[in-house]
């Protein structure tokens, strides 16, 4: 009978990245409340008590996953460069579908339940990536202080781009490129509804579209 495999040496660093990239794994697909510690060690190939000695216990774990692929998808979309609004929004777009695309797990387990299910420090990580692409765009479209419509307008589009996300993931029916130019092409549309509604929208508006 073959025993079990002996467990790799390694760095604290890298043993700490294996078991968040394990539970970020289980999470994507499952409640946090039916992932157990032993699942990640099983995942991870290390022992329970080792889940433990890094974090504790499986909130921290969970809270600490959760910071990592928040961290990674920041980290991502702060790469910028100057151009035209419309220009820079659509390479912000493509950078976080980048993202969505390469560390799947990370971003479905960030978002996976929506907003009901967050609370407490899971809470204000979700939370907290939400205003700073809030920002970011803002920034981008050259608005400093947002208006209830246009911060109404931005955090619906933010909503829209997350559940695009998720569902591109689930089915992978549509190329990636149509869908960015789609996502773009119903941010101007809300744009348009916005302006209908508020004279510093129509001037950022027309700005963008003479741009």
């Amino acid at each position: 009978m073959r025993g079990r495999p002996a467990r790799r040496r390694l760095s604290v660093d890298r043993r700490r990245e294996e078991l968040i990239a394990a539970a970020l794994e289980l999470f994507s697909k499952r409640d946090a409340e039916d992932v157990s510690i032993d699942d990640v060690a099983l995942a991870a190939g290390a022992s329970r008590a080792l889940v433990y000695h890094y974090f504790g216990g499986k909130q921290e774990l969970y809270v600490a996953a959760l910071r990592n692929a928040a961290a990674r998808l920041e980290e991502r979309l702060r790469l910028q460069e100057a151009g035209r609004p419309l220009d820079m929004l659509a390479s912000g777009l493509r950078r976080y579908f980048d993202f969505v695309e390469e560390h799947a797990a990370g971003f479905s387990a960030l978002l996976r339940g929506g907003p009901v299910n967050r609370s407490g420090e899971v809470g204000e990580i979700v939370e907290g990536v939400r205003r700073r692409l809030l920002r970011m765009i803002l920034e981008q479209m050259g608005v400093e202080e947002p208006g209830p419509v246009a911060r109404v307008t931005l955090r619906s589009w933010i909503a829209l781009v997350e559940t695009a996300g998720l569902d591109w993931l689930e089915h992978r029916d549509v190329e990636r490129s149509a869908l960015e130019c789609m996502l773009i092409e119903q941010l101007v549309a809300l744009l348009r509804v916005a302006a209908e509604r508020d004279a510093t929208m129509s001037a950022i508006l027309r700005r963008m579209l003479a741009d």
